[in-house]
């Protein structure tokens, strides 16, 4: 059509009824329909409705809500009206989608659009959805930019259906009238999606995941209902931002709250990027001419280097499983609304290009029905969607883990640690089979142990940060290399001898510890997953007495600021609620911090001499005389 032509005219020249549009298509071609909330369902109704009079057209879609099920039309006519091409597998409003395994093409979402415009794979017809023209003939993709403006830029023809209730979204999202072939004016709700609901192992996960996440990050979230756990548990962090496959309602609310402000993404600052919405009626209606949104294409949002330009990016993603390698498979599962292939690889090596930025995958620690562990011992007949060379933090309800850097036995043994308990076991008797951990290695008290996130802290001294928290298994190396730093005087104090080996069986008992009976707690400076343990302060049950033994040792650099005190505190505490009786402690005569530890706690300390050592004792329910 000639460009002089006012668009106002066009438009009405286009109009047409979707019946009439659908009548355009021909036999054998390749259709794009918009996708997800996007989806122009009155042509989506229209095309199913005649798929009988069809002949081998081809159905390309990347995410779709199934208004109308055009898998179901594919298989009862054994794909020879119908065949369908599913981008990314959605799960959350059928299980059709899910059994058809066949329709999916697994694509790294950044791909896509390239796919399209090279002509790879040639788009025949474009099904979309859009707001109505501005006063220039501009219309927006609302909801769905993603792969949508590729699959309207590259089609041979055009339907676009007008829906006065698709939001006008800024960013890249515009397609103008001249640019379509036909136009169906019809309006209907766009379709929705409720938030998901969120389990109490959902919020645990989220906690977990929350403490990696600093102040001045940027976010991607996902769609699962662990990813929205984790927007919640965001409420008191500051100044976030959000570069996002996914605008979700949770992101909605921080957004609203300014927890979210996009003030220091370091690219795009002071927008909310994504390429497309999933949520409530109200999420759209927060989108409509909004100046701080802007949806762009799949090409730009998933682009790893873009990615990579943000701030402390923090890709969040769900997997399926993962194995003690850390390999990550995420088929689609009703659990995690949608999944598969998509943006989550482009996300996690976009996220690792950032500075400061954090990879992380996560997942609960069993199926739904509780019978099997979603953390396995070698991924085997399954598409592997991420390798395990890309993969960084692993969280489950359990705890987190770093696999960066880390031998198969440090994956392994780390891995095993946030399984479920009654798993752990099962798993460790499998990596001792592949050989991937030493055959002398065990849990010991570990085995059963849930790892007590209320005994984490935080201090500063002398403007360093200092975490102080219980022991892991995966910390067993980095006490080694503490106590090969103290210098001999603390060596004596600590150990009653001038020891000049810390071998690994030494060791065993303050890293393979239920936190009950035994409980080693370190102090460690320094990025998470490679800190340096600058204290160690521990407890172990004298079962006879029902009472705790403690020691301590502070590297040189950090004694004399208080970390004994707080050590001893925490100890005492812990202690206290685990049905413990008392502290006591051996230490040699001259040690006087030891002794003015126990003077720290509100209890009567009695002290006497054994065998040449200083003993002290502490009751909980003897306080001192003053306190009385």
């Amino acid at each position: 059509m000639a460009q002089d032509i006012y668009w106002a005219d066009s438009y009405v020249e286009k109009q047409c009824s979707a019946a009439d549009a659908i009548k355009k298509i021909r036999q054998g071609q390749r259709v794009f329909i918009g996708s997800a909330c996007g989806e122009p369902q009155e042509l989506v109704r229209c095309l199913a409705e005649n798929a009988i009079h069809f002949s081998g057209l081809e159905i390309v879609r990347m995410m779709s809500m199934e208004s109308v099920s055009l898998s179901e039309i594919a298989d009862k006519t054994m794909d020879a009206s119908l065949n369908i091409r599913n981008i990314y597998l959605g799960a959350a409003s059928t299980d059709t989608l899910a059994r058809n395994r066949r329709f999916i093409t697994p694509m790294n979402m950044s791909d896509v659009p390239v796919l399209f415009k090279s002509r790879k794979m040639p788009i025949n017809v474009a099904l979309i959805q859009v707001s109505p023209p501005d006063d220039f003939g501009w219309m927006s993709l609302g909801v769905s930019v993603d792969v949508t403006y590729a699959g309207a830029q590259s089609a041979d023809y055009v339907i676009a259906q007008v829906n006065s209730k698709m939001p006008r979204v800024m960013g890249h999202s515009f397609i103008h009238v001249n640019e379509v072939d036909a136009i169906v004016e019809h309006d209907e709700e766009l379709l929705v999606i409720e938030p998901p609901v969120q389990s109490e192992i959902a919020a645990q996960i989220g906690k977990n995941i929350s403490r990696l996440i600093e102040d001045g990050s940027t976010l991607q979230v996902g769609l699962d209902a662990a990813s929205q756990a984790t927007v919640q548990a965001l409420m008191n962090k500051n100044d976030l931002g959000l570069h996002s496959q996914y605008l979700t309602v949770d992101v909605m609310h921080l957004y609203a709250k300014g927890v979210i402000n996009n003030r220091k993404k370091g690219i795009n600052d002071g927008k909310l990027v994504a390429s497309a919405a999933v949520g409530t009626h109200n999420l759209y209606e927060f989108l409509h001419d909004n100046p701080g949104i802007e949806f762009y294409p799949s090409d730009y949002v998933n682009d790893p280097f873009i990615i990579g330009q943000h701030n402390r990016m923090v890709s969040m993603n769900v997997a399926r499983s993962l194995d003690l390698t850390g390999q990550v498979t995420a088929e689609a599962a009703a659990q995690t609304l949608y999944a598969g292939v998509s943006g989550i690889p482009d996300f996690v090596r976009g996220a690792k290009r950032s500075k400061g930025g954090r990879s992380i995958i996560f997942l609960p620690s069993t199926t739904p029905d509780g019978q099997k562990s979603t953390i396995i011992p070698m991924t085997e007949h399954v598409p592997v969607v991420v390798p395990r060379g890309d993969v960084h933090w692993v969280a489950t309800e359990y705890g987190i883990a770093n696999l960066f850097g880390k031998s198969m036995q440090e994956r392994a043994m780390a891995m095993i640690t946030i399984a479920h308990p009654d798993f752990r076991d099962e798993l460790l008797e499998a990596a001792k089979e592949m050989g991937v951990i030493g055959k002398e290695r065990s849990l010991g008290e570990a085995v059963r142990a849930v790892y007590p996130v209320g005994l984490e802290d935080c201090i500063v001294r002398d403007e360093k940060k200092i975490t102080i928290r219980p022991a892991k298994p995966v910390d067993e190396r980095r006490i080694q290399e503490h106590y090969y730093t103290l210098e001999k005087k603390d060596v004596l104090s600590r150990f009653f001898h001038d020891k000049k080996s810390f071998n690994r069986s030494d060791l065993e008992n303050k890293s393979h510890i239920d936190y009950i009976k035994d409980l080693t707690l370190i102090g460690v400076v320094g990025e998470v997953g490679f800190d340096e343990v600058i204290a160690v302060g521990e407890y172990l049950l004298i079962v006879e007495e029902n009472m705790a033994e403690v020691a301590f040792s502070v590297s040189k650099e950090y004694q004399g600021k208080g970390l004994g005190t707080i050590f001893m505190k925490k100890l005492a505490e812990a202690a206290r609620s685990n049905g413990i009786s008392g502290l006591m402690a051996y230490t040699v005569p001259e040690n006087k911090a030891m002794i003015n530890l126990f003077k720290t706690l509100p209890y009567k300390v009695k002290t006497k001499i054994e065998d040449d050592a200083l003993v002290l004792r502490c009751k909980f329910n003897e306080l001192r005389d003053e306190l009385n």
